[in-house]
């Protein structure tokens, strides 16, 4: 992983492959973002002439390299676009966008330096984030991967021995590994990934971290009744399994629970999906992914919170021992469900994590998933939708994930939607509902579960788990962790803050 240190070393003495800065869209044509006067010095003040003519406009995510002249010790300079110039300081989310494309445009270089502006705690921490998490490549399974990710950047801040600074660092440092885990674990091929590896994984983090982790085997699970882990996963020569990631804090004063799909792969089972649609279904345990990062970075970081992850881990494949249209299952807790499709099987695995989750009686269950096509329908490809059975939590969720810069809408549940499922003639539910609103239905199929008087969260991660098109800011092509620093930010506010 490329390494990430503070220097408050002048931009101009500094020996690096390359020197970014930022520029943006000013209202006279580009202006030079604060952390850029050395360059600018350098050029003699004509920086902004020379970027122009080069074609530079300051558009967000648009770069321009510049041979470095006399006065500057790194090679070349590379102008970062920041969009439009702000008086008052950029959005931190600019910032993070900005570190991410510098970092991604540099791979092959040994070593960068970064002077864009990055002089409030809050500051260092984007550019430090988005720096990592732009700098990410999985190249598992390249002979030829290509460039190699820069190897080392250095941030460049006068706030370098502070303790704001520091504590903006490591945070940064902790959030963008576990993201970066949780990317690698979204990319890994099917065929290396299955819910007895991905549970090896967790069991292995958490002996590194400190964490208790229990793993639920198909036999445990067929003794505690968890008809819904089993029935989707009877397809497959790859048994589930239910895993129990813990941390504790002495001083916690609230309890988490963080519920993720894990559906290692997604063939639809029976209920086939059709090609064109099954390619990409690896990142269908994209939620399982989010709640253990998220725990991991809870310990690492030392919240006063108590945080567990539960991951639902299947694979859903069809043959001659698949669960099928019109069986009926029998979830943990005692609810009986008909299977209308088995290709709505994410709910199914969440339903038993969420009634075991809810045994232990924590002040806040939040489930994250790839639930439904809807959900993209109807918020595209780089939003999340966020239920909940209270409104003061979606939307303090909601607001957490624009703290962090994670785009996500708050959703209804409308009571309407439920009748649909309720109307089964031989179970309790039916797993599908009206097809119009499909991803609500779901979250009102999985509210279903959750235990009288316990608050809970559905986040819908299904657009921008996984990222088909070309990468641009700190987002790559492929897994992105979509919901991990919701999580955490979310985490930090309730230790902060005591109960939830």
């Amino acid at each position: 992983m490329t390494a990430l240190s503070v220097s408050t070393s002048a931009a101009a003495s500094l020996r690096a492959d390359a020197l970014v800065i930022g520029v943006a869209k000013g209202p006279k044509g580009i202006a030079l973002a604060p952390g850029a006067e050395a360059v600018a010095e350098a050029f003699e003040g004509k920086l902004a002439e020379v970027l122009s003519t080069l074609g530079a406009t300051g558009a967000e995510g648009e770069t321009v390299k510049v041979p470095s002249p006399a006065g500057l010790k790194a090679a070349l300079v590379l102008a970062v676009g920041l969009g439009d110039a702000a008086e008052g300081g950029y959005e931190l989310e600019a910032l993070r966008r900005a570190a991410g494309v510098a970092a991604r445009t540099l791979a092959g270089a040994k070593k960068a330096a970064l002077a864009l502006p990055a002089e409030s705690a809050d500051e260092i921490e984007a550019v430090a984030l988005g720096a990592l998490l732009g700098s990410y490549a999985f190249g598992t399974y390249k002979n030829n991967g290509g460039k190699e990710p820069v190897g080392e950047l250095v941030l460049l801040s006068t706030r370098k021995g502070s303790k704001e600074a520091k504590a903006a660092v490591e945070r940064a440092l902790v959030v963008g590994e576990e993201m970066n885990r949780a990317r690698d674990l979204v990319n890994t091929a099917p065929n290396d990934l299955n819910p007895k590896s991905f549970a090896a994984l967790a069991q292995a983090a958490g002996k590194e971290h400190g964490l208790k982790v229990e793993v639920l085997d198909e036999k445990a699970l067929l003794k505690g009744g968890f008809g819904g882990l089993l029935g989707v996963g009877n397809g497959s020569v790859n048994p589930p399994r239910l895993v129990k990631v813990a941390y504790t804090h002495p001083k916690a004063r609230a309890s988490l629970a963080f519920v993720g799909k894990g559906i290692t792969y997604d063939s639809g089972g029976i209920s086939l999906k059709p090609a064109g649609h099954n390619e990409t279904m690896k990142c269908d345990m994209a939620g399982a992914a989010a709640v253990f990062a998220a725990v991991v970075s809870a310990k690492r970081l030392g919240l006063q919170v108590n945080v567990t992850a539960w991951l639902a881990l299947a694979e859903n494949m069809p043959s001659g021992s698949a669960t099928r249209p019109g069986d009926v299952l029998r979830m943990y807790g005692g609810k009986t469900v008909e299977v209308l499709n088995t290709d709505a099987e994410g709910r199914l695995v969440l339903a038993d994590a969420i009634v075991r989750a809810g045994e232990e009686n924590p002040d806040v269950i939040v489930d994250v998933a790839t639930l439904t096509g809807a959900m993209m329908m109807a918020l595209g490809s780089r939003t999340f939708g966020v239920m909940a059975n209270a409104d003061e939590l979606r939307d303090s969720l909601h607001t957490a994930a624009g703290e962090v810069g994670e785009q996500s809408w708050p959703m209804p549940l409308p009571a309407e939607l439920r009748k649909g499922m309720t109307e089964s003639t031989v179970a309790d539910l039916a797993n599908m509902g009206e097809r119009m609103g499909g991803g609500l239905v779901a979250g009102l199929f999985l509210k279903e579960f959750v235990a009288e008087g316990i608050d809970w969260a559905h986040l819908d991660i299904a657009g921008p788990a996984f990222h088909e098109g070309a990468p641009f800011g700190y987002t790559p092509k492929g897994g992105t962790a979509s919901a991990v620093r919701t999580l955490v930010r979310f985490a930090e506010q309730k230790a902060a803050g005591g109960k939830a």
